[in-house]
């Protein structure tokens, strides 16, 4: 099965396997469905379909390679999902004015990562996140926290802008995010932080307002996460700096960090 795929089509359901798996769906299968002489459908027996050999094949060089290799390098896993990734054309953003892909950036082995929603136009110019006036605030942020941009690490939920900065359609999330499910995973971060909704709603599954979902810590995959506003929505709306202010020292607290005689502006 695996020479007779088509290496693009591989690749995607490869992706698409490392997404579902993160969810804790393991198995796929294809019912194929037969006539019989009068026309009646029926059933047959099931077939692994080309998801789920792609699955077996994964599980098999696991099992093989993790029983005596050590643990991946931090840097050099982010760098194998950035060369998995590609000139990426998985969904339509790559046809809708996108100049290049958003990674992320910052520490490999960074104890706390902020998760935005997507890059905008500075972001899109430059390749990385969180660059614009959104960007220099949550510097602001992290600098308030007593550490610095370069301790942490920091991606969104899609790495191509949408056009006119528009939210992020669902597919798009569904897409993107299993390259940021890696990412996590890559770097073990003591702590998340979800800037906004989008990266909240995503990361959670949970439909529900910023002020249901902040204030708290979740556990994702064995990693606290917490919610707070995005910057962008902290420049539209500045007296709720002190709410995300709030959040943040919850996660200093969290990590161990020593908080600042006075909140950020």
């Amino acid at each position: 099965m695996s020479s007779t795929l088509d290496p693009n089509l591989r690749r995607a359901l490869a992706d698409r396997v490392r997404y579902y798996k993160e969810l804790g769906i393991y198995d796929f299968y294809r019912q194929s469905v037969v006539a019989d002489e009068r026309g009646a459908q029926t059933s047959v027996a099931r077939t692994p379909s080309p998801a789920a050999v792609v699955i077996r094949e994964e599980q098999n060089l696991s099992a093989t390679t993790n029983l005596e290799s050590p643990l991946p390098d931090p840097a050099s896993s982010l760098r194998q999902i950035r060369e998995d990734l590609g000139d990426c054309t998985r969904c339509r953003l790559h046809k809708q004015g996108r100049k290049q892909i958003v990674f992320g950036v910052g520490n490999p082995r960074a104890e706390l990562m902020f998760i935005g929603e997507a890059p905008g136009a500075d972001e899109d110019q430059q390749g990385e996140p969180f660059v614009g006036r959104a960007g220099q605030l949550l510097n602001n942020m992290i600098k308030a926290m007593g550490i610095r941009r370069e301790d942490v690490y920091i991606a969104n939920i899609i790495k191509c802008r949408p056009p006119g900065n528009r939210t992020p359609e669902r597919d798009e999330c569904e897409t993107c995010s299993p390259f940021l499910m890696r990412q996590i995973e890559a770097i073990h971060p003591k702590a998340l932080v979800a800037l906004g909704a989008v990266a909240a709603k995503t990361l959670l599954a949970i439909n529900a307002p910023m002020t249901e979902l902040r204030g708290r810590w979740y556990d994702f995959r064995g990693t606290k996460l917490a919610v707070t506003y995005h910057p962008a929505f902290l420049l539209r709306d500045p007296r709720q700096k002190k709410e995300a202010w709030k959040d943040l020292q919850m996660v200093m607290k969290e990590l161990g960090l020593e908080a600042p005689a006075k909140s950020p502006e």
